[in-house]
C-alpha cells in the first residue's frame, strides 16, 4: 500500500514575494495531485486566495524570532504533525525552519528546506542561525547561484547524507501571458497612474529597499536626459517601502533634486501585476546585491518585455543576454542609461522580437508546474526511504 503524502509548509507570511507565492504554488498543486497539502503562517495577503477547500492553514506565529514563541511554535507543529499525519515538513525561512527542525527531531518527521536567499552569514552567531536551512535531509536551492553560494559559504555544515539539489523557481506562465490582458484594464490602469500613451513607459518593480538598486536607477534616468538627449519617457517605481520612510524620502528627494517629478511616478502596489508588466516598453532589475533567483526578470520575459537586468545573482541564468534581455555591470548607473538608450533606439519589431525570445526562454525553463512536479518528485523519494 502507498504512504499518503502529507506536506506542511511553514512560512513567516504569505505576501507576494517569491518563496511566498513559491509555497501558495506548490500547496495547490499537491491538492490537486491527491497530496495532503497544510500551510503554517502569521498571516499576509495570499492567504484570501488560498483554496481553503483544497488546502489547509493554521496560523502560528512563526514570524517571530523570540525564543520563547520558537519552542511554542515547536510544540504547536509537533501537535499538528501528529494529528494530521503530517511526513514532510517543508520550511522556508530561518526562524520558522528551528521550530520545524525539532519539531521533526522530536516526531522523527522529513524535514525539509529551501534556501531562499544568500543570507546575512558576516557573524558566527550569525552563520550558525542560517545553517538551520542546512539540518534538513533536503536542502533546496531556487538558483545555480544560491547552490554555488551555500558550496562556498557553508561547507562545514554539509555532508553526504544530506542532499542539496537545485529546483529553480517557477512562475505560472498561463498568469503571466500577454495574450490575457484586457484592453479596458489596461487603459484604466494607465489612467490610473497618470501614463501618458505616446512616451517610452520604464518599469522598475521591488519593494522600496537600497539594495533594489532605486537610487542608481533614478541617476541612470538623469544620465539619460543629460547624456544622451532624451526626455520622452516616463519611469515607474512600482513597490511598498514597507516602513523604510526615511529611505522614501531620500528616493524622493534624488527625484526633486534632478527635476524628474513630472517623469517618475511612485505606486505602492498593483494588484494585477501582468497588467503593470502590460504598460512597460521595458523593465529594468536594478539590485545592487545578488537576486537569489530574480523574480521580476522572469516574470517580465513571461510577459514578452525586454528586461534590463544588473549581473549578479539568479539574473545570470535566467536573462539571455542580449537576446531576451540586457545584462549590465551592477552599482553603475552609467551603464544602466547606456543600455536604457540602447533599448531606447530598438523598432518595434525588434523589442517585440527580445519580447518573444523572453516568453519561449521562460516557458521552457521556469515554468511553475515543472518547479511543482520537481517538488512532489523529491517528497515521494524521502517518504518511500
Amino acid at each position: 500500500m502507498t504512504t499518503k503524502i502529507n506536506v506542511l509548509q511553514v512560512i513567516p507570511k504569505l505576501g507576494y514575494g517569491g518563496a511566498e507565492t513559491g509555497c501558495y504554488d506548490i500547496a495547490h498543486y499537491l491538492a490537486e495531485q491527491d497530496c495532503g497539502s497544510y500551510i503554517v503562517t502569521s498571516g499576509g495577503d495570499l492567504l484570501k486566495f488560498i483554496k481553503k477547500d483544497k488546502v489547509k492553514v493554521f496560523r502560528f506565529p512563526v514570524h517571530s524570532k523570540n525564543p520563547i514563541i520558537i519552542f511554542l511554535n515547536i510544540i504547536l507543529i509537533s501537535i499538528l504533525i501528529i494529528f494530521k499525519k503530517i511526513n514532510i515538513v517543508h520550511a522556508r525561512s530561518r526562524a520558522p525552519a528551528w521550530s520545524c527542525y525539532f519539531a521533526c527531531i522530536l516526531t522523527k518527521t522529513n524535514f525539509i528546506t529551501t534556501f531562499h536567499g544568500t543570507y546575512n552569514f558576516k557573524s558566527k552567531l550569525k552563520k550558525f542561525y542560517n545553517s538551520v536551512m542546512l539540518r534538513s535531509k533536503l536542502t533546496i536551492a531556487g538558483s545555480n547561484f544560491i547552490f554555488e553560494h551555500i558550496n562556498e559559504n557553508y561547507n562545514e555544515y554539509l555532508s553526504k547524507k544530506k542532499k542539496l539539489r537545485v529546483i529553480f523557481r517557477g512562475i505560472n506562465i498561463d498568469y503571466f501571458n500577454p495574450k490575457n490582458i484586457s484592453i479596458l484594464k489596461q487603459e484604466k490602469l494607465k489612467k490610473e497612474w497618470n501614463l501618458e500613451s505616446n512616451k517610452f513607459t520604464i518599469l522598475l518593480p521591488g519593494r522600496l529597499t537600497y539594495w533594489k538598486g532605486q537610487e542608481n536607477f533614478i541617476e541612470a534616468l538623469n544620465i539619460l536626459i543629460e547624456d544622451y538627449n532624451f526626455n520622452n519617457f516616463q519611469a515607474v517605481l512600482l513597490g511598498s517601502d514597507q516602513g523604510r520612510k526615511v529611505y522614501f524620502k531620500k528616493l524622493k528627494s534624488l527625484v526633486e533634486r534632478y527635476s524628474l517629478t513630472k517623469k517618475i511616478k511612485f505606486i505602492e502596489h498593483c494588484k494585477e501585476m501582468p497588467l503593470a508588466y502590460s504598460l512597460a516598453d521595458v523593465t529594468v532589475s536594478a539590485s545592487v546585491e545578488p537576486e537569489a533567483f530574480g523574480r521580476v526578470a522572469v516574470e517580465s520575459q513571461s510577459m514578452a518585455k525586454p528586461i534590463v537586468a544588473s549581473n549578479i545573482g539568479g539574473s545570470r541564468e535566467t536573462v539571455l543576454n542580449k537576446k531576451s534581455g540586457f545584462l549590465y555591470k551592477h552599482n553603475d548607473p552609467r551603464e544602466l542609461a547606456k543600455i536604457l538608450n540602447t533599448v531606447i533606439q530598438l523598432s518595434q519589431e525588434e523589442l517585440k522580437s527580445i519580447g518573444n525570445e523572453g516568453r519561449k526562454n521562460v516557458a521552457k525553463k521556469f515554468d511553475v508546474e515543472a518547479m511543482c512536479e520537481s517538488n512532489l518528485r523529491e517528497y515521494k523519494r524521502l517518504v518511500k526511504n
